[in-house]
């Protein structure tokens, strides 16, 4: 009976473990294509997560039903349960396995977002990076890094991100072009200042995996590396108003080439309005004869941009 357990409990645990490593491998699905450097450490973290999780929910659902089903009561069988005491030696295994797992966990956590070089002083944590792995960092606004000056070479320099109600705006240091379509080259860590011209704002592309809030009157410096040429989609991750569901914007991850080309042929172009739903949205509201009476922030206006895609 005992070898017959055991085999069955080996059994168990490989199937087990077997199925939450397969789910693992599939929760990479569950997420956008991974456009930039650090999609591949979120996303491997998260199938890290999502393995451990599963086993554990596995194998208690796996323990209950095999109670159900083999250790049920009899019928009419109405009397108590023998009278088990505390084991010592069970408690510490399910106290110290917990543990184990968080510190575990944390640990691995910690190491993403150090790779990412989110946290600690980015000049020590960039000797440790490889070049293909320098991700995102955000510095706060009261320990803003000394910037070197701006090159004017064609894509080079910092890119300013203005965010406000309820619009995106993208200014290039080459010849001053700017856009609301954010145009990025492909294999080159990139340098944003976000800044936001009204409420709190949040930068968020689902396929880069980077997030940060946008804070006013403040310049948030913030880095990442675009790996995969293609359109992906800014959105913003705070609620910002009563348009913010129409504040997105398209990223274009371009070639150096393809990138270098675009921002000549947008300097070329005459600054212009640009088509601005949240500021389309309201003037029709505000033209119909019978009005709800209640008040929302009128739209900025549309940027006056070379390009608006």
């Amino acid at each position: 009976m005992m070898i017959r357990n055991i085999f069955v409990l080996i059994v168990s645990a490989i199937a087990i473990t077997a199925a939450s490593l397969w789910l693992g491998q599939q929760s990479y699905s569950w997420f956008p294509v991974q456009a930039a450097a650090e999609s591949r450490l979120i996303d491997d973290l998260f199938s890290f997560l999502v393995v451990i999780a599963s086993f554990i929910f596995l194998g208690v659902t796996a323990t209950l039903l095999y109670s159900i089903a083999f250790h049920r009561a009899a019928p009419n069988d109405t009397s108590d349960g023998p009278p088990i005491e505390g084991n010592i030696a069970l408690e510490v295994v399910w106290t110290a396995i917990p543990i184990v797992l968080v510190i575990w966990i944390a640990t691995y956590s910690y190491q993403v977002y150090e790779q990412m070089a989110i946290r600690g002083p980015m000049e020590v944590m960039h000797l440790h990076l490889p070049k293909a792995i320098e991700s995102a960092y955000a510095f706060p606004w009261d320990k803003k890094p000394a910037v070197e000056p701006e090159s004017e070479a064609i894509g080079n320099g910092t890119i300013n991100v203005i965010a406000k109600q309820w619009a995106w705006e993208f200014h290039y240091p080459y010849k001053n072009v700017s856009s609301t379509e954010l145009h990025l080259p492909v294999n080159q860590r990139v340098h944003l200042a976000l800044q936001s011209e009204d409420v709190l704002h949040g930068f968020y592309v689902p396929a880069f995996r980077v997030k940060q809030d946008i804070i006013p009157k403040h310049t948030i410096d913030f880095e990442f590396t675009p790996t995969r040429e293609g359109t992906y989609r800014l959105m913003d991750s705070q609620f910002s108003g009563t348009y913010f569901a129409a504040m997105e914007a398209n990223v274009v991850v371009d070639s150096s080439a393809d990138y270098e080309h675009w921002l000549q042929e947008a300097a070329n172009k005459k600054p212009a309005p640009a088509k601005n739903q949240a500021a389309q949205e309201y003037a029709v509201n505000q033209s119909k004869p019978f009005q709800n009476g209640w008040k929302t922030v009128v739209p900025a206006a549309p940027p006056i941009v070379n390009y608006s895609g």
